[in-house]
């Protein structure tokens, strides 16, 4: 992306947000339009490509924390109309060339700011002697898409399908942007360098993309019909994506390299895959613990028992699937075990724990032996008031 574009193009516009927008407002605003225009739900509707395009560019320039400064600097530096490079040999603010020294040059422009700050963002932009022949490799936009897996999955890792929807060279044209049969022909203007340079006086010079080939170095006179002289189109594959064990809902995933192919030799761009994870009937989640709430009788707890616990590994049909716990006499209703290794796998191959949280049940229906079983045992303990401890803290409090 040339200074040029940047100075041009307002992305903050385009995605409709604040200039001091945070990542998840730029990120919230880009989704909101990709549903709306992405051209697999709109074919052959030319104004949503457009508007997805223009979406992604800026998503890929303000998602990204160093891009994003470059680009604000490039518009806070040229866009705001204080500086102009002289035409014709005359020098900033009028006057002759002749006088106008390097430094006088970019201190009318930066309003005396230090020399070093000014170019810190933009290496590779300004140059001192002619620019280099050709076209720079340009790397490639990131993509973004969504996965929806089950809990389990979430917990052990998965290797996930995902088509993705990216621009690469079109197949048509190969990449030429000429129709089949032709071939594009070398700017006359910047000779194929794809740059050309400004020279206000003086050795220094500024370079930008080439007004007539914008900056490809090559001038189409017969364009190809499928990406309309660009060399770019959108391509659809198929990748499989591995979602690593322990991910948590909502979790955004980079896989570097595996976004939009880059041109003139750049690198791809990265893939960011936003992970939703199902809800699962029985167990939660709790950072590397898996939860789960198992139900005992009242004897159980009174008097202890082992019990079976579901776990989430294991298989159902040789009972590996389940663990034997024991629940020592007198545990009170929501008490909570701990049995080790049975848990979310981690980055260093060890697990979690499964939390296991006993509730005493209660039956809805007891027959008329039971009844008077517990009408006895009701008589026996008539002596213990188990909500005395309650009143006497709430008269302690009153007191105090």
């Amino acid at each position: 992306m040339s200074t040029k574009d940047w100075v041009e193009k307002d992305y903050y516009k385009i995605l409709g947000v604040p200039k001091d927008a945070s990542a998840a407002d730029i990120k919230k605003a880009f989704r909101k339009i990709a549903r709306e225009n992405h051209p697999d739900q709109h074919p052959g509707d030319t104004a949503r490509e457009k508007r997805f395009k223009e979406a992604s560019e800026a998503n890929s320039v303000l998602s990204d924390p160093e891009q994003r400064k470059e680009y604000d600097d490039a518009r806070k530096l040229f866009g705001g109309g204080g500086f102009r490079f002289p035409r014709g040999g005359g020098a900033p603010g009028g006057g002759s060339s002749q006088n106008a020294g390097f430094e006088d040059l970019f201190r009318n422009a930066s309003g005396g700011a230090d020399f070093s700050d000014l170019f810190g963002g933009f290496t590779g932009r300004f140059s001192t002697g002619r620019s280099s022949r050709g076209p720079g490799p340009r790397r490639g936009s990131d993509v973004e898409g969504e996965v929806t897996i089950d809990f389990a999955d979430a917990v052990e890792g998965v290797t996930v399908s995902m088509q993705m929807v990216s621009d690469d060279a079109c197949q048509a044209c190969h990449g030429t942007g000429a129709r089949a049969g032709t071939v594009p022909r070398v700017c006359p203007t910047c000779e194929g360098a794809g740059m050309v340079s400004a020279s206000p006086g003086g050795s220094f010079s500024f370079t930008e993309p080439c007004p007539d080939c914008r900056g490809r170095g090559l001038i189409v006179d017969d364009p190809c019909p499928i990406c309309h002289g660009s060399g770019r189109a959108q391509s659809t594959r198929t990748m499989q994506v591995r979602i690593p064990a322990g991910v948590n809902d909502g979790q955004r995933i980079r896989l570097k390299g595996k976004g939009s192919p880059g041109e003139n030799g750049g690198a791809a761009g990265d893939l960011y895959v936003i992970v939703h994870v199902l809800p699962h009937a029985v167990f939660g989640r709790k950072g590397d613990h898996v939860t789960v709430t198992v139900p005992v009788t009242f004897v159980e707890a009174s008097l202890g028992a082992e019990i079976d616990v579901p776990t989430l590994s294991g298989n159902a049909a040789i009972n590996s699937d389940r663990v034997r716990l024991r629940i020592p006499a007198g545990t009170p209703n929501g008490r909570t075990f701990r049995v080790r290794g049975k848990g979310v796998a981690k980055k260093n191959g060890e697990r979690g724990d499964l939390l296991v949280t006993v509730e005493v049940a209660v039956p809805d229906t007891i027959g008329p032996e039971a009844k008077a079983a517990l009408e006895e045992y009701g008589r026996l303990t008539d002596s213990t008031d188990p909500r005395a401890d309650v009143f006497a803290r709430v008269r302690a409090d009153r007191r105090g």
